[in-house]
């Protein structure tokens, strides 16, 4: 199921970011702050637990998070996403999945897997910029599902439609959150209107 995360300031953020002359350290900054800003979105139906909850003046209830929070960026443009999730969830564990993607096959090839060694009680949010083909973020699910993980969801800053379409009907049950849904995928698997390659951007690597 995909989720449109709609706010103005997101927006903003976002026209922002898909112009090409925003430098990396800007384009970092305003990843996070989306990030941010998608958050209780995301989160919003996380299970809660009623706890007693002392005040300066008496007992009152209160809750907690039902569950722990893994935050799983994947390599390497989901770490600039991620920081943005840790300000607002600072009290979350960090897994890392490497997936490059073959520019030929445009298949996600693993090569890199790091998580806590428990997953299945925790809710798990995967997070990538970028949902293009649909392929790495599949993986991810799939490498996460494997590995014991049953609470899991994706959020990403860009979707198309056929990576929306693709991870929907490996996982039926997996709740999508987006920033956007653009267009479509162009010859070579990019975004349209898309804001190019969300790592390069990222991290200065832009040919």
């Amino acid at each position: 199921m995909l989720h449109i995360v709609q706010h103005p300031l997101i927006a903003q953020e976002l026209t922002k970011l898909r112009d090409p002359a925003c430098p990396s350290p800007e384009f970092r900054q305003r990843i996070r702050r989306i990030a941010s800003l998608m958050v209780p979105a995301v989160t919003a139906n996380l299970e809660t637990t009623v706890v007693p909850c002392n005040t300066p003046l008496e007992i009152t209830s209160g809750v907690k998070i039902s569950r722990g929070i893994i935050l799983v960026p994947i390599l390497r443009a989901g770490l600039g996403f991620l920081d943005g999730f840790l300000d607002l969830i600072p009290h979350a564990s960090v897994a890392h999945i490497g997936l490059a993607r073959n520019e030929r096959t445009l298949v996600p090839e693993p090569y890199y897997l790091k998580h806590p060694p428990v997953l299945g009680e925790h809710e798990i949010v995967i997070l990538d910029p970028m949902l293009a083909t649909g392929g790495s973020a599949i993986q991810a699910v799939r490498t996460l599902k494997e590995a014991g993980a049953r609470h899991v969801r994706f959020a990403c800053l860009v979707a198309a439609p056929e990576g929306v379409s693709a991870l929907e009907e490996a996982f039926p049950d997996l709740t999508i959150y987006a920033a956007s849904l653009d267009r479509c995928l162009d010859s070579r698997g990019y975004i349209l209107p898309g804001l190019g390659d969300a790592g390069d951007r990222l991290f200065g690597t832009c040919g």
